[in-house]
């Protein structure tokens, strides 16, 4: 039976890893060009930046999320061993602080705070 788990959750972690930069590529490109319809549409340097940044961060941690739930699948189901179990830890802690660092910046509040009811 596991030699039909390990090459489907192989294929099942490649795939969902290649959403994952494939989210943070399309996000990437899309803002780019958002960046130039802002300024076209006369609108300040400021407000486009903002807006595209407020984008790509967004896109970056869905991006990771999807990078996070690869690396998942790949150390619990094809290769379960005391290192990559700390491999995969050290990778979550680092994604993590990415992504609580991220949201901080975006919203300027930590993802546990309550959102303003104006929001």
């Amino acid at each position: 039976m596991t030699e039909l788990i390990k090459p489907a959750a192989e294929w099942v972690a490649a795939f969902v890893e290649a959403v994952g930069v494939g989210i943070i590529g399309a996000v990437s490109l899309f803002v780019v060009v958002l960046f130039v319809v802002r300024l076209l549409q006369q609108r300040s340097v400021r407000s486009a930046y903002e807006e595209v940044r407020l984008v790509l961060g967004r896109g970056i941690l869905l991006g990771l999320e999807f990078l996070v739930a690869a690396d998942i699948v790949h150390t619990v189901a094809v290769e379960l061993t005391f290192q990559t179990v700390g491999v995969l830890a050290i990778i979550v802690l680092i994604r993590t602080f990415l992504s609580v660092t991220l949201e901080l910046e975006l919203t300027g509040r930590w993802p546990w705070q309550k959102a303003d009811e104006t929001e």
